[in-house]
């Protein structure tokens, strides 16, 4: 099945509705029970799917995830599949929005999703269409595929809900924590450009509290920004260590502190641990501490940490 994305699509005013026909006693009794369940639900939870509405449905789909139900409504299937749905949207009390568009009245948005049968079920999540299933599933694996949409939302951090109204509504955020005194004064100072009064504040910090690991790695990040502001010309410097190679220790620990400033931490440990490799005693100790020291800037759990720390270690022994 083709997955077009349809957020980038506009097929508003594509259909035209005035040659419908009378509806069959198929489609009074699903526009019965279509009306029913969307009386039990929150305004906009349920929702008809139209060219007018196409467009917001899709950009919603970034604060709540969106399952399309595309049925027809002169099959006896397609009958059955769409109610389970919407019973399950008035259970879920707004962690989705279902939207339901019959594939005989409206054919173009089912072509814009790449639909080849009906009825059946596409999720939307920030634009992305993902097929759910086709035919008419039980309300228990319903149940079950709608777990896993929320699941795949929740890691794409849409963790939004429809409330009331059309709109969804992101959840709300918990107020940042108050920083402490000296870490504010820390960060009044980097924000104007006194690394000497900001290393202050975290050594203030640090010694009223020997295990505030934030003031810790703030030294780190201080020491570093200072090192930089004095250098003119980055992609020299670290040319000039590669010219030199390991042995010349200032040149490369400047040009690991700009490589990790660039975001490339991995070309910065490997620089230190050839250093270590290459030099001994003083030398080679300096390089060993200043590496430490940048592992403090980094998660410690990530890979990138996780192997430099065991090719130092290989390095040292």
């Amino acid at each position: 099945m083709n997955q077009p994305n349809p957020a980038g699509l506009d097929i508003r005013g594509a259909i035209d509705l005035s040659g419908l026909q009378r509806p069959t006693p198929a489609q009074e009794r699903a526009a019965a029970a279509s009306a029913a369940a969307a009386a039990q639900a929150a305004p906009g939870v349920i929702v008809d799917l139209t060219p007018e509405n196409f467009q917001e449905l899709i950009e919603s789909s970034a604060q709540v995830p969106v399952v399309v139900a595309i049925g027809a409504s002169r099959s006896a299937t397609g009958e059955q599949m769409t109610p389970v749905l919407e019973r399950a949207a008035v259970a879920y009390q707004g962690r989705f929005r279902l939207a339901r568009v019959d594939a005989d009245t409206a054919p173009e948005i089912a072509q814009v999703f790449g639909i080849q049968a009906v009825p059946c079920a596409i999720a939307v999540i920030q634009g992305q269409p993902l097929p759910l299933f086709q035919g008419s599933p039980s309300p228990e694996q319903v149940a079950q595929v709608l777990e896993q949409v929320l699941a795949a939302a929740a890691e794409a951090g849409v963790t939004g809900s429809v409330a009331t109204g059309e709109a969804p509504t992101a959840p709300v955020e918990p107020p940042e924590p108050e920083l402490p005194p000296l870490h504010r004064a820390a960060y009044e100072a980097i924000e104007a450009g006194d690394w000497d009064g900001a290393t202050a504040a975290y050594t203030k910090a640090l010694n009223e509290n020997p295990a505030d690991v934030d003031a810790k790695a703030g030294l780190v990040q201080v020491a570093l920004m200072k090192r930089l502001d004095a250098v003119e010309d980055a992609a020299a410097v670290v040319l000039a260590a590669d010219a030199a190679g390991p042995t010349d220790v200032a040149k490369n620990l400047l040009a690991a502190d700009i490589e990790l400033a660039a975001r490339r931490s991995a070309a910065a440990f490997a620089r230190l641990i050839a250093v270590v490799k290459a030099t001994s005693g003083e030398e080679r100790e300096t390089a060993r501490k200043h590496l430490v020291e940048l592992f403090e800037l980094e998660d410690p759990a990530s890979e990138v940490v996780k192997r430099a720390r065991r090719e130092l270690a290989l390095a040292l022994f």
